[in-house]
């Protein structure tokens, strides 16, 4: 029965009679024989580009080969390939429709029949080893021209399907050997003309980036890739700010699906009862708010701030943003693929002459980004051990996390974040939790960008001490603070932020690893984090005077150790009884001790300062003001160490230690892409349509 349904069937005439084939189906047949089918119907190729794709049946015919069979009918295959090229010339716009999904066909039908095949094996079958560098520059020329030209913008999308299909045939695309052909026959500049472009980047710009990540991707540890080497050098502004424009709305996008999944959960009957009954239902509210991530388009945002400085500008670039809360508009059109189209009001607003009104407020790609990493974060927080989360939401949250880490080591995006020209309002997502109410959005106050980043890292830190610790992640927050707080110190930037909340949150943490300490090293280094969270303190301590905002800041600090002492005086018990004891964290835990040697200082010079201002003034419990006041009194007696190398960081490199998670990440995304990637997304009816009034 199933046989029955690929064969594309017309009617039944009866149960002891053969269905009858469409006549395409007949010509399929026809092609896996042995004999040449033009040598008996000489307008057999002709003919049967006329004819609409049965996509199903000839994959189909090609997974249902046996070796001996694909030897046979080789040469009819090649013979397709080559006509399907040739068809692309043809002023017959069906029959280049009818071409690019006969291509398709024949890429994920001869991949699916050998899986197992060699690069080489697979090139043979479908184009012939002695015609295939020729047969695919034709074929790339033939698809860069249809891109470039001001032909259909259907065509041009089919193209577009038709290179993803090419490129994600295989789960590891650096085994799929025929992109060879696609690094030769370079198709990168089609792309940027379609993201460059205003009208066609509305229509295909998501497809094109898309595309540019994964060729980026393909063989980049192995060899010389020409897409990231061009990618590296690209200057033009338009280009730039498209593909920025593509990535932004991609991201504007989830944010957007977030928002409505969370207005709809918070509403009516529903949210009432939650309350009443103290959030018991938290963790079930948050896995129904899960939108579905968008690794893709971060790998293409990824490869942009990594490979070319010229795209920091863009993160930047101002334009006006329509509010989640402002009135409806019209809905954004969409396809079962979810390969998401521009929305129109969002081309407009690359018009610098657009006027603002209320409901606009200005924006960039950062702050949406960084909304994005916000919601993101959070939902790899959950009630259930972090193994079985959604893989594409921790793939998501490591690399949110790189790309911040990427533009806190670039010396121009420092510069725009600490600008206090550039102040914005940035409504971050906070994970709902039980010992704190959600902040409302209109008390976030216009501030430089780099304090929503550092609103970011403490929110993470805070929300996410579990059972199934996210050490990774909690390295990258780290590290992502220090240098932020370097480029403070070095540029003598006295940023005015909440610093007590992000001293707070890392003195937490510590207290964290502590209580854990056994559950953790069975999986963790925690001596390499505590060292970190030590050496931010050991900055602030040693530099604070230089980027604190005002003398009183650091009186504050100074309070929050003495205030915690405990937590630091259990730490460094701790750390000093691994550190004498033979085993392989030995090493690890010495150094954390080194790190405590100021703090100690001061917990162990304030202590008895404070203990006797108290006993003198009979005061059982002193006030933060008081304990101020003997902090301010007795700086001058207080000795410290200078610690070297307590402003210097290693820098971000992908290579080596990287390589692994983008290896995997990538053949997540060709996985998801190939799946989600359907010619059946341009109906064949509205093609043929479209075109039938061209002979």
């Amino acid at each position: 029965m199933a046989q029955e349904k690929k064969a594309g069937l017309l009617r039944r005439t009866s149960s002891s009679k053969k269905p009858l084939k469409e006549k395409v189906v007949l010509m399929y047949d026809e092609i896996f024989t042995k004999d040449d089918p033009a040598k008996t119907n000489p307008r057999f190729w002709d003919e049967l580009f006329l004819m609409k794709v049965n996509l199903e049946y000839l994959e189909g015919k090609l997974e249902s080969l046996d070796g001996d069979e694909v030897m046979v009918v080789k040469d009819n295959i090649n013979s397709l390939f080559h006509h399907c090229v040739l068809a692309l010339e043809e002023e017959h716009q069906i029959k280049v429709v009818n071409a690019l999904q006969t291509l398709c066909a024949l890429f994920r039908g001869v991949h699916q029949k050998n899986k197992s095949a060699t690069g080489f094996d697979i090139i043979n079958m479908l184009v012939g080893f002695d015609k295939a560098e020729l047969r695919m520059k034709d074929l790339m020329e033939s698809l860069d021209s249809l891109l470039c030209g001001d032909g259909s913008e259907s065509l041009k999308s089919l193209c577009l399907k038709l290179l993803l299909c090419l490129v994600t045939v295989t789960d590891n695309i650096s085994q799929n050997t025929i992109l060879e052909y696609v690094m030769i026959n370079s198709i990168f500049e089609a792309i940027l003309q379609i993201v460059s472009d205003v009208s066609s980047r509305g229509q295909h710009g998501y497809d094109a980036v898309v595309l540019l990540a994964l060729l980026v991707n393909y063989r980049k540890y192995e060899s010389v890739n020409p897409y990231i080497v061009k990618l590296s050098i690209v200057d033009d502004e338009p280009t730039l700010d498209g593909l920025g424009m593509v990535v932004h709305q991609a991201l504007t996008e989830y944010n957007r699906q977030y928002k409505n999944k969370e207005e709809e959960n918070h509403g009516g009957f529903f949210s009432t009862l939650t309350s009443m009954v103290g959030n018991m239902f938290i963790a079930d509210t948050e896995e129904k708010l899960s939108v579905q991530t968008n690794e893709a388009i971060l790998l293409a945002l990824y490869e942009a701030v990594h490979l070319n400085r010229n795209f920091i500008t863009v993160l930047a670039q101002s334009h006006p943003e329509i509010e989640m809360t402002a009135a409806p508009v019209t809905p954004i059109p969409t396809t079962p693929t979810s390969l998401g189209t521009t929305p129109p009001s969002l081309d407009m607003m690359h018009n610098p002459e657009l006027p603002l009104d209320p409901n606009l407020q200005t924006s960039n790609l950062l702050i949406t980004f960084l909304k994005y990493s916000s919601i993101v974060m959070q939902d790899t927080k959950g009630n259930f051990p972090i193994a079985i989360l959604n893989e594409h939401r921790l793939n998501s949250a490591r690399l949110c996390l790189i790309i911040l880490t990427c533009i806190a080591e670039d010396q121009y995006a420092d510069a725009f974040l600490h600008d206090d020209n550039m102040n914005f309002r940035v409504n971050l997502h906070r994970m709902p939790m039980r010992h704190r109410k959600k902040a409302a959005d209109k008390t976030i106050p216009s501030r430089p960008l780099v304090c929503a980043v550092l609103d970011l890292m403490v929110e993470f830190i805070v929300t996410h001490m579990m059972k199934e610790f996210p050490m990774d992640l909690y390295m990258r927050c780290v590290q992502i603070i220090h240098k932020l707080i370097c480029y403070q110190k070095k540029c003598r930037i006295r940023l005015h932020y909440t610093w007590r909340e992000l001293w707070s949150a890392l003195i937490n943490l510590l207290k964290f690893l502590l209580s854990n300490e056994t559950t953790l090293l069975a999986k963790h280094n925690i001596f390499q984090l505590a060292l970190q969270v030590v050496s931010l303190f050991n900055m602030f301590i040693t530099y604070g005077d230089t980027f604190l905002p005002t003398p009183s800041s650091y009186d504050e600090l100074y309070y929050e150790i003495v205030r915690m002492h405990q937590v630091f005086d259990n730490l460094y018990c701790m750390v000093l009884r691994v550190s004498t004891n033979v085993g392989q964290w030995k090493e690890p835990a010495s150094k954390v001790t080194y790190a405590l040697v100021n703090v100690r200082a001061i917990i162990n010079h304030f202590n008895p300062k404070i203990e006797s201002y108290a006993a003198v003034n009979h005061i059982s419990q002193l006030s933060e003001d008081q304990v101020l006041e003997v902090v301010r009194s007795n700086y001058d007696t207080l000795t410290l160490k200078l610690q070297d190398g307590l402003d210097q960081f290693e820098r971000y490199s992908e290579q080596p230690k990287e390589t692994a998670f983008f290896k995997e990440l990538v053949r997540s995304i060709s996985v998801n892409v190939r799946k989600n990637v359907s010619l059946n997304t341009l109906s064949q009816d509205v093609l043929l349509k479209e075109f039938s009034s061209i002979s």
